[in-house]
Parts: structure tokens; C-alpha cells; sequence
């Protein structure tokens, strides 16, 4: 019997050990705060940017107060951008400001916060088909707006400033273009009062859009449609002030537009609302 308790003992033993041994062959060895950062950066300007991503994080975890810390968190938010992890680039960015209140890269943070939030809604589909930027949800477009106007306002002087200011416009110019393709959509409905609430939208809000000729022209022909000649002739004034050579002059100068000209609309077109039938 004490054979057998003795012989039972034995193979636990060795079992705890296998298992011990097993479990440290599994775990990662720890290299040195250094190693990590130089292989990151190595592997950063090489474009290797996954290699680079898993120097990043492990320095984090096993270094998270280090003498690289908070490079490294800079450095993870450029390297998460490059993969097109947007949303893992902005929230390091977050993630980077929240620790570091007083760093003098904060401008970097908010810049590459915003500059994610700007391309976040355009995603990888949009690299490979034809997604009209002005179609799509503005959501993400007003985020970046906010972080590019937050980071003009508390540095206006940074590195970063003129790009943020020109991506501040662009944002601004598919504000307008996303109303005018609601406007385009609500013509095709033969819904003229909401095409002209949302073409009055981009005069009054976007005055200095490229989108506002197109704006003026579609609040003077339904101006014109739903019968109030006041407003359409205030359109058409507008638009002959501040673009005289608009397409819709003729030589004479006589206002000749057809964006209203009624569609000859197949069944099938008008029971899927314009998605199908068109031709």
C-alpha cells in the first residue's frame, strides 16, 4: 500500500513539474526596454509596421513607466494609422493624452486623432470601388472637424497647424456636398421644398463652398416650381453676382436651367425610390 500511495506521489511530482516547465517554455521572453524600442523603430522606418505595432505593445506592458514610455505611445499611434487600425490609432491617441496632460507632442495626438477620424469613414471598401465621399455618413468627418479646431485652438502655431486648416475645408466642402446630393435625391422624389431647404442649407452655411453655384441654381429652379418668383429671382441674382460665367447663363445672359426637367420615370423606378429602372 505505501508502494502505491509513494508511487502515486511520485508521478504527481512529476506531472507539477512537467507542467511548470511547460508553462515557462510558453511564456515570451522579456527582452530589455531598449531592445524593444530599437527593434520598433527599426522595424517603423524598414514599413514593417505589424513587427513594429508588437515591439510597441510589449514595451508597454512590460514597460509602461520607462524611460521610452511615452515615445512609445507616439510612436504606436502612427504605427496603428499605417495599418489602417484608425479606430485602434485614435483611441492610443486618447489614450496618450490622458496620461501625458503636460507633453509637449499633445499637438502631435490631436493632430493624428483628427487625421484618423478623417479617413476612418472611408475604410478599405473605399480604396477598391467607386463611394461617393459626399454620400456617406458625415459622422466621423464632424469628429475630425472637432479635433482639427481643438488642436488650432490650443496650438495654433504647430507644425501640424496647416494641414489641420486644409483638411478643415475639405471637411467643410463635403458638408456641402453631402447636402447637395440630398437635394439631388429629394429632385429626383419630386420633393422640391426639401430640395430647396437643403440647397438654402449650403448658401446659408457653406457660403464659401465650391458647392454654393450649384446650391444657387437648384434653390432658383424649385424656387421657381413651387411658384415663388421673389426667391428665385434673389437666387438668380446671387448667382449672376458671384458666378457670372455660370453654365446656366446664356450668351445673352438669360437664366436657362433643366435640373428640375421631369424624368420619365419607369414603374419599376418609382416603387424602388429611384433605385432601380433608371434606364
Amino acid at each position: 500500500m505505501r508502494s502505491v500511495v509513494r508511487l502515486l506521489l511520485l508521478s504527481t511530482i512529476m506531472m507539477l513539474a512537467a507542467g511548470c516547465a511547460s508553462q515557462q517554455q510558453d511564456e515570451p521572453e522579456v527582452l530589455a526596454e531598449k531592445t524593444y524600442y530599437e527593434n520598433a523603430r527599426e522595424a517603423m522606418n524598414s514599413g514593417n509596421f505589424n513587427e513594429a505595432e508588437e515591439n510597441l505593445d510589449a514595451l508597454e506592458t512590460y514597460y509602461p513607466f520607462g524611460r521610452y514610455a511615452e515615445q512609445a505611445q507616439l510612436d504606436l499611434i502612427y504605427a496603428r494609422y499605417q495599418n489602417m487600425d484608425l479606430e485602434g490609432s485614435r483611441a492610443a491617441a486618447d489614450r496618450f493624452m490622458r496620461l501625458n496632460p503636460q507633453s509637449d507632442h499633445l499637438d502631435y495626438a490631436l493632430y493624428m486623432r483628427g487625421l484618423a477620424s478623417y479617413n476612418i469613414d472611408l475604410g478599405l471598401a473605399a480604396r477598391y470601388f467607386p463611394i461617393d465621399p459626399s454620400a456617406r455618413n458625415p459622422g466621423e468627418q464632424l469628429q475630425a472637424f472637432r479635433d482639427f479646431t481643438q488642436l488650432l485652438n490650443r496650438f495654433p502655431n504647430s507644425d501640424y497647424a496647416l494641414d489641420a486648416r486644409q483638411r478643415m475645408i475639405a471637411i467643410r466642402n463635403r458638408m456641402a456636398e453631402l447636402e447637395l446630393h440630398a437635394a439631388r435625391y429629394y429632385i429626383k422624389r419630386e420633393a422640391y421644398l426639401a430640395a430647396n431647404n437643403r440647397a438654402r442649407y449650403v448658401v446659408e452655411n457653406y457660403p464659401s463652398s465650391p458647392a454654393v453655384e450649384e446650391a444657387l441654381i437648384l434653390l432658383a429652379d424649385t424656387f421657381r416650381y413651387l411658384e415663388l418668383p421673389e426667391g428665385a429671382d434673389s437666387a438668380i441674382a446671387t448667382l449672376r453676382k458671384n458666378f457670372p460665367h455660370s453654365e446656366v447663363f446664356d450668351a445673352d445672359g438669360n437664366y436657362q436651367s433643366d435640373r428640375l426637367q421631369r424624368q420619365d420615370r419607369s414603374l419599376l423606378n418609382v416603387v424602388t425610390f429611384g433605385l432601380m429602372g433608371e434606364d
